[in-house]
């Protein structure tokens, strides 16, 4: 897993700009118009709405560090990421936080699902259950 951490961490960027769409576009329906560019990264980083997404983005963060780490990558750097990885993307109807507006995000948008499909390849896992 070594040699395709940067490959994952592109998947997880993928993914997360589809749920970062997908929460911009909910939110403008429910809430009206987001102003500016500015507007909208103050709502990514304080806004309650936004704060699921903060668990991936954190993760990717994670491994931009490990990735930038002037020591090579070994599997004792790499396995609590992907482990990280596998747990943070369990989508659930019933659940709460990060997995529950997973669901939702999953279940309203194509585009997360394509990102999200990219990663489980990546990662060996199952789709999510419908």
């Amino acid at each position: 897993m070594n040699d395709s951490l940067p490959e994952l961490r592109e998947a997880l960027l993928k993914l997360h700009k589809a749920l970062v769409e997908s929460e911009r576009v909910s939110y403008e329906q429910t809430l009206g118009k987001i102003t500016s560019p500015n507007h909208f990264l103050q709502l990514l980083t304080n806004d309650p709405w936004f704060a699921w997404l903060h668990p991936l983005s954190q993760l990717i963060v994670a491994m931009d560090e490990a990735l930038d780490a002037k020591e090579p990558l070994t599997p004792a750097m790499v396995e609590p990421l992907v482990r990280q990885a596998r747990a943070l993307l369990v989508a659930s109807e019933t659940g709460e936080g990060f997995s529950r507006h997973y669901d939702d995000a999953l279940q309203r948008d194509p585009d997360v699902i394509f990102a999200q499909a990219e990663v489980a390849k990546l990662l060996g896992m199952k789709k999510p259950e419908k």
